[in-house]
């Protein structure tokens, strides 16, 4: 029963920690020197695939060793392996299918939850440049009326640049 626990705490501690990290990744590193890959998906999609499906690819790597690891000789690993996984899924399923309409997906996405969640992506889509984004994380988002004033914000700073008493 400890095993189970643990092994539970350790999934869901993955998990939770994956948000954290898309969060940082995706601002400072999709939004700063990797912005090269990433630029890709703040334009129209040209094909099936964009330059930023890479990312995934990056990101499954530590999925795949740990769940590897897990299995042959570092048992604790196993469920850190598969609770990245599941919020890999879970991002897929509602960045690409929900919010991006990629393919289709079997949920709703007509819940408060999934809603704000959509809304927000779509505010941090309104930039289509590297700097001035708001709203970085996929499944935890701050209210929309919050991520609104941000935005206007940040518009607002950009366009009094450079104008004598900004």
């Amino acid at each position: 029963m400890l095993t189970f626990a643990l092994d539970l705490a350790l999934f869901v501690g993955a998990f939770l920690f994956m948000e954290g990290f898309a969060w940082f990744t995706h601002k400072y590193v999709m939004h700063g020197f990797m912005w090269v890959w990433h630029k890709s998906h703040h334009e129209p999609r040209t094909g099936i695939f964009e330059l930023n499906d890479l990312f995934a690819v990056v990101f499954a790597a530590p999925a795949i060793v740990g769940i590897y690891l897990g299995v042959h000789g570092i048992p604790w690993l196993l469920p850190v392996g598969l609770g990245i996984t599941a919020y890999g899924a879970v991002y897929f399923m509602f960045h690409d299918g929900l919010v991006h309409r990629r393919y289709k997906v079997p949920m709703n996405a007509k819940s408060k939850f999934w809603k704000r969640l959509i809304q927000a992506h779509r505010i941090h889509h309104a930039v289509g440049t590297k700097d001035g984004c708001v709203s970085f994380g996929f499944l935890i988002a701050p209210p929309v009326r919050d991520l609104k004033a941000q935005l206007a914000d940040v518009e607002l700073r950009s366009s009094t640049r450079g104008q004598p008493g900004a």
